[in-house]
């Protein structure tokens, strides 16, 4: 397996993934969530793939996709309550459903991390849904720590 920045020839395989995770929010929150519904299509994956600060990594068993990590640069600046800093956002990790719990998921991470070290960034950050309770868990057993919790009521 080798870990690398996606190209255009991966984005099938992508879009296949995102369509896994679509599914997997769909179930843990239908009534948010539409079924059948990806976040994002072909031309916005190849936008990202020339546009700086915007990598995908893409861990690869030669032309097989196993699994992507989409990242975000952000830097906050002249905010009056927070401090000037560059974080990277992990926008969307997903792992084939059949190749979890093999250490893709870890392995991009780690580059995702990496790729951050050498930006000087001063964390990576990512959202994850409560409903998604193993995601959750994969994310504690990497050292990452709730940095903000989102709450809702449902209104009848």
């Amino acid at each position: 397996m080798e870990i690398r920045f996606a190209k255009v020839e991966d984005v099938p395989h992508i879009l296949a993934l995102l369509r896994q995770v679509g599914s997997v929010h769909h179930q843990g929150r239908p009534d948010i969530f539409r079924s059948d519904a990806q976040k994002y299509g072909a031309s916005q994956v190849i936008d990202m793939l020339d546009k700086p600060g915007t990598p995908i990594f893409i861990a690869a068993d030669g032309e097989t996709v196993l699994g992507y990590c989409f990242c975000f640069v952000k830097t906050h600046e002249k905010d009056p309550v927070i401090c000037d800093f560059t974080e990277l956002y992990i926008d969307d990790l997903c792992i084939d459903e059949k190749c979890r719990g093999q250490g893709i998921g870890k392995a991009l991470y780690e580059a995702a991390c990496r790729y951050a070290r050498q930006r000087g960034c001063y964390s990576v950050t990512l959202n994850v849904w409560s409903c998604n309770e193993s995601a959750m868990a994969f994310y504690k057993s990497l050292g990452m720590q709730p940095q903000k919790i989102g709450m809702e009521v449902i209104l009848e």
